[in-house]
């Protein structure tokens, strides 16, 4: 079974009892990751040093990090206004130069929050969040690797341990798991030719293995098992060296390098960046629709999957050239014709 113990990145000892509980209810009722706990932690600490400040009409951007918000009372709480809220927002944007995609990450935060306060415990009587918009966030493409570059990059796993590190590539390359997923994952996770994946808020998804990743897993478990064995040790990938599981950190090193000598490495590439290559090639060779894409790369909602639908420049110019009406040629006016609307006709 693969290692589900959740991670906890801090122990909030310097959170209020309220804020300490609504992140614990976050991790251990709504199952959320301690990564996602902790980006969580980090806004409502945040915004809780700025309320504070406010209050005391001393907002500085300098000094907010080293404010106690240990003490911080339910009544202070129930005086946060939209108003508050709104400051806030400008205050990271004009002080913090955040985006606005990290402003509207921290308004998820708080609507969370008071949401948990209002509607959860009845702590509060209103959610001063309600009504507010989320910023207005311009979607990007996903950066992703070409067809051709990702055979560059599989080309370059000539480590001392290749067979894993192509392996890696492999399944980030064609399954698009979240790299978390992919170091979570054990031996008796894979079942002839499908893996189980243990993705987001613990939620478990099938995927199904091609013949490239099979190979390459067999390929790789005749090294490692020589190693160690998966009773001593059930991670799929492991150190060299210490025979344990690999961190996520190494993970992104192994990536990292690949790219390096592949000659991609300038090109601001990553783990991540693997994940949406595999669902861009999967989505445009067909083998994909937009719901078996959701499935396989974990997804909640389909609207999460569709930044993929996007069109490759060469497709867009193949389809303004395949126009019927592409290759009309205006007709040249016949000599000593006369024209319509002359005076012979009035």
């Amino acid at each position: 079974m693969a290692n589900n113990k959740p991670v906890i990145y801090s122990d909030y000892s310097d959170c209020p009892v309220f804020l300490k509980e609504f992140l614990y209810y976050m991790q251990t009722i709504r199952g959320l990751s301690a990564r996602s706990v902790e980006a969580y932690y980090i806004d409502l600490k945040l915004f809780l040093r700025f309320i504070y400040q406010k209050r005391n009409n001393s907002i500085d951007n300098e000094t907010i990090d080293q404010v106690d918000i240990s003490s911080f009372d339910l009544e202070l709480v129930a005086t946060i206004t939209q108003s508050d809220i709104l400051d806030f927002l400008f205050f990271v944007m004009d002080k913090r130069s955040n985006s606005a995609a990290s402003r509207a990450r921290k308004l998820s935060s708080l609507r969370g929050f008071f949401k948990y306060m209002t509607q959860k415990t009845n702590q509060l009587p209103s959610n001063p969040c309600e009504n507010i918009e989320l910023p207005n966030n311009k979607k990007r493409l996903p950066k992703y690797l070409s067809l051709e570059q990702s055979m560059q990059l599989l080309s370059s796993a000539d480590s001392d341990f290749a067979s894993r590190d192509y392996c890696i590539l492999m399944l980030f390359l064609n399954c698009g798991m979240r790299l978390s997923e992919l170091v979570g994952i054990d031996i008796n996770d894979i079942r002839d030719d499908t893996l189980r994946i243990i993705g987001k808020g613990n939620k478990e998804r099938t995927v199904y293995l091609n013949r490239g990743c099979l190979e390459a897993i067999s390929d790789y478990l005749k090294e490692r098992n020589a190693i160690v064995s998966p009773q001593a040790e059930p991670a799929l990938f492991i150190s060299k060296t210490r025979k344990k599981r690999l961190s996520a950190r190494r993970v992104e090193q192994i990536v990292t390098e690949s790219l390096q000598r592949a000659g991609l490495s300038q090109l601001g590439f990553s783990t991540h960046k693997l994940r949406h290559t595999a669902a861009t090639l999967l989505y445009r060779s067909g083998g994909a629709d937009m719901l078996a894409l959701k499935e396989i790369l974990g997804h909640e909602h389909v609207s999460t999957t569709e930044i993929y639908t996007h069109l490759s420049d060469e497709a867009l110019m193949k389809a303004a050239k395949s126009s019927p009406l592409s290759s009309f040629k205006k007709p040249e006016k016949a000599k000593n014709a006369t024209p319509a609307g002359s005076e012979e006709e009035k």
